[in-house]
Order: C-alpha cells, then structure tokens, then sequence
C-alpha cells in the first residue's frame, strides 16, 4: 500500500480543518469566558459601590451620633453646675436623709451618717438615670409621703 500525494494531502487538510474547527470553537468559548468575567467585574463594582454608600451613610450617622452625645453630654454637665444647683443637691439628700433617719432610730448620730451617705447614693443613681422620672419631678419629700402607709402618717402628725 502505497500513499499517495493525494492521500496525503487529504490528510493534511482534514488535520487543518479540524485544527481550524477547533480553533475556531475555542475562540467562542474564550469570547464566551471574557463576557461572563465582564458581567461578573460589572456585578462585583455595583456591589461594591452599593457597599461602600452604605457604609459612608452609616460613619456619616455615626459621627453625627457621638457630636450629639458630646453636645448633649456638655450641656448636662453645664446645667449641673449652674448656681444653686449643688445647694438643691445638697438640701434634697438631708431631706431624704432626715426622713430616714426618722423612721429608723432618731437621735443617734451614726444613724444619721449611714443615712446621709446612702441618700447621697440615691440622689447620684437618681441624676443618672436609675431612679424613676417621677422622684426626679416631684420632691423627694413628695414621693417619701407617698410610700408611707396612712397609719405612719398620723403617727408623724
């Protein structure tokens, strides 16, 4: 069997065509491959400008949040230490102090210590806020009447 210049140059051209097939067809799937890493870079930016708004949107609320809390935290020390104030300090917790001592043991000078210092510790916890409102808008002698049963009332009076 002997080959031919023919035989031959149909092989070589059914190799070239079916090179040039398959080039041709990886050429499509490479195009196929570049468009679909396109949309996926088009996503990812949009996901990342959505993000980086978002996160902007929220040091901008941040930010304005802690100027607030500074502001708010200034003015409350300021409207602390405004004249009398510290007098009205000091006049509610004997008050409060005295009632307790009342009820008690009156007359004992110890008595009247403990009871200064825990009402300091009220008045304290009351302009911090772990007192109710109400202590802080009506006197303490007010809400110190309040709790006392009516028989304790006409004992005192």
């Amino acid at each position: 069997m002997e080959l031919s210049f023919e035989i031959i140059l149909f092989v070589i051209g059914g190799i070239v065509v079916g090179w040039f097939l398959s080039f041709i067809k990886s050429r499509f799937e490479v195009a196929k491959y570049k468009k679909e890493i396109k949309e996926y870079k088009e996503h990812l930016n949009r996901q990342m400008k959505i993000t980086n708004e978002g996160s902007k949107s929220q040091e901008d609320e941040l930010n304005k949040l802690k100027k607030e809390n500074e502001n708010l935290r200034i003015s409350v020390q300021t409207l602390g230490q405004k004249p009398g104030r510290a007098e009205l300090r000091l006049l509610n917790i004997y008050d409060s102090a005295l009632r307790k001592m009342q009820m008690r043991a009156p007359g004992f000078s110890s008595a009247w210590e403990m009871s200064l210092q825990e009402a300091e510790t009220e008045y304290e916890a009351n302009e911090t806020g772990f007192k109710s409102i109400i202590k802080r808008v009506f006197k303490p002698s007010l809400s110190q009447t309040t709790e006392q049963t009516p028989k304790e009332i006409t004992d005192l009076a």
